[in-house]
């Protein structure tokens, strides 16, 4: 890997050309397929780092699943059930640890990973590859290819599916640069290190921390390091499950994280899972009508589109049934990039089964926040540690 530039499509909109990336020194990178564009490299390295992070944290293949620099889901490989093979459309496939994990982050939010930057943070084997050929992505990073596994991804997209290996080796300087609007900005890289150590600081009355508990604020909190602030993540079972990102307001992320890790409950539905169909219909298209199944009204047009969809249009589930049901699930991992200032998002993240919440603390009514996660019979961890990212 001896390249020190690359040209890009065009920059974050086609109007923004020439762009290209470059380095003082060899990039660290080559590209083994396609062109890919400004945002894409952004995403890459954002999700690459990721990844890599949550091997080296959690020992287990990990992959991201990234949209505008940000992550729709992330995950560790932790084999899945047959109900999330049901919800995440993998049926029978054949499932390495690291397909699994992409099937994980894939199915955290279906509907915005549409489009996505895929990160792996091992070597990419043929089940990941049929894993990653049936949907629609942007392109992939990955530290090494099997040479099957490679062949079948140059085939996606008419042969122009950008693929990117990673030098696994490489590490930045300490220090980052970047320009906005004709001025250099410098800061010391996040290298902060998202384990054990983060969860010693048990501030409520509970402070049992399950093992599972630990890994997934840990799968959160490093999926957090890496989604553009102000951000708040849901994670259960070793991957993501909801993450609100770039809102101005933190009720706001948690009510957007909690919303979307509703939504994952819920794909789990047996309503859900036993829909019927139409045989035409694609992945995509199933998504979106599954969506639909969530929202309490629709459109005229949205109820044409959604009963087009079945073989024998469902009945909906009533608004007692969505609430009954995820009320079923608990031990949900809630991590915060910075503090809570009220104790509104505790309330609300208990609605979607939080049990463990992990923010850096310091606000003023750090007490009510305490007091809310007592009420509740949380466990809440003050990292003492902000994470935000821009």
């Amino acid at each position: 890997m001896t390249q020190e530039e690359m040209a890009l499509r065009y920059g974050c909109n086609p109007h923004q050309a020439p762009a290209k990336v470059y380095s003082d020194g060899a990039l660290p990178f080559r590209v083994l397929n396609g062109t890919p564009g400004y945002i894409n490299m952004l995403d890459a390295f954002n999700s690459w780092q990721l990844v890599k992070e949550l091997k080296q944290a959690l020992g287990l293949p990990a992959a991201a699943s990234f949209k505008h620099v940000s992550p729709a889901g992330a995950a560790v490989g932790i084999p899945l059930s047959d109900t999330l093979r049901k919800a995440y459309f993998v049926g029978n496939m054949e499932m390495s640890a690291l397909a699994t994990a992409y099937a994980r982050a894939r199915g955290a939010d279906r509907l915005s990973s549409y489009g996505d930057w895929i990160a792996l943070s091992d070597r990419v084997d043929v089940p990941t590859a049929r894993l990653i050929n049936r949907e629609v992505s942007d392109g992939l990073i990955a530290p090494g290819f099997e040479a099957e596994a490679l062949a079948i991804l140059k085939d996606k997209k008419q042969g122009r599916y950008p693929i990117v290996e990673i030098d696994a080796s490489y590490e930045p300087r300490d220090t980052e640069v970047k320009e906005l609007f004709g001025v250099w900005f410098e800061q010391r890289r996040n290298d902060l290190q998202i384990n054990d150590d983060l969860l010693k600081n048990i501030v409520t009355r509970n402070k049992e921390l399950s093992d599972s508990a630990r890994r997934d604020l840990i799968v959160a909190t490093i999926a957090l390091k890496y989604t553009q602030s102000n951000s708040v993540c849901f994670a259960y079972d070793g991957q993501v499950i909801g993450a609100g990102a770039g809102q101005q307001s933190r009720i706001h992320c948690t009510r957007l994280a909690g919303g979307k890790a509703d939504r994952w409950f819920l794909r789990q539905h047996p309503g859900i899972l036993g829909l019927r169909w139409r045989k035409d219909i694609a992945r995509p298209e199933r998504d979106n009508a599954i969506d639909l199944c969530f929202q309490d009204e629709l459109t005229p047009s949205e109820e044409e589109s959604w009963a087009a969809a079945f073989e024998e249009v469902p009945v909906r589930l009533t608004l007692q049934e969505k609430k009954d049901w995820i009320g079923k699930f608990t031990g949900v991992a809630l991590s915060s990039d910075a503090f809570f200032p009220f104790r509104d998002c505790i309330d609300r993240a208990h609605q979607s089964g939080v049990k463990y919440v992990i923010e850096p603390g310091g606000a003023l009514r750090d007490d009510d926040t305490i007091k809310a996660c007592d009420d509740y019979g949380m466990v809440m961890i003050f990292s003492k540690t902000r994470l935000f990212h821009h």
